[in-house]
């Protein structure tokens, strides 16, 4: 059984895949507490909920079958902390591809159609997982973001990974920060500079608000960039 913050029926608002339907499981819990978190209803004690219900993998995918979702996407919190092969079994057992958003910090269980890594300087990504990602994404939260991420994928990839230069990295404004001009700039800048493979990242589905309609889905919980709320 797996402990669940929300799971909701969207489409996919954020990298290689957006627009597309996707139907998302947000497992609770994460060590890696980001100050600018979204999700703080994961981990944050201001935020949690009074109850964590665990479901059993056969029941999450009995909610994915009653939907059209092109695809699983699997996120948190930090969803690695748990053993996701047993669900990734049993929702390629019913067709439907499973997608992973992780910070990259912790082992990978389970064989993923898709894997983004959103490395995160509190707890570095390990070099197996930087391995197995088909995407990255930067979260552009201070001055400086861009280039100490850069330096710390290259930094921790086995032998200077040259696949580092070809596979996607989008790059995120931190969303409270996603009118602010010198974080736009830089991200501008940024991909102008370099090219392939960095790319400039948006969250779709906020402008949409398309999580939110689900019934299902979790009140959001962003810290909105409180460092005192980071621990």
């Amino acid at each position: 059984m797996l402990p669940i913050h929300e799971q909701f029926y969207t489409f996919q608002g954020e990298g290689f895949h957006a627009g597309r339907a996707a139907y998302f499981i947000r497992t609770f819990g994460c060590p890696v507490h980001c100050p600018w978190c979204d999700s703080a209803g994961t981990w944050h004690p201001d935020y949690i909920p009074e109850k964590v219900i665990r479901w059993t993998v056969e029941d999450l995918v009995a909610e994915v079958t009653k939907t059209a979702a092109e695809f699983v996407v699997v996120t948190g919190g930090e969803p690695a902390i748990h053993d996701l092969a047993p669900l990734v079994d049993a929702l390629h057992a019913v067709g439907r591809p499973v997608h992973l958003e992780t910070s990259g910090a912790f082992p990978i269980r389970g064989d993923f159609d898709w894997i983004t890594l959103s490395p995160k300087r509190w707890k570095r990504p390990l070099a197996e997982t930087i391995e197995r990602a088909h995407e990255f994404k930067i979260i552009v939260d201070q001055a400086g973001a861009i280039d100490e991420y850069v330096g710390m994928l290259k930094a921790v990839a086995e032998g200077g990974d040259p696949s580092l230069e070809t596979r996607p990295v989008w790059l995120h404004p931190e969303w409270s920060m996603h009118g602010d001009a010198a974080t736009l700039d830089a991200i501008t800048e940024w991909v102008k500079a370099q090219g392939a493979p960095y790319r400039a990242g948006w969250q779709m589905h906020k402008h949409y608000a398309a999580d939110l309609k689900d019934a299902r889905s979790a009140p959001p919980a962003p810290l909105g960039g409180d460092v005192g709320k980071g621990f």
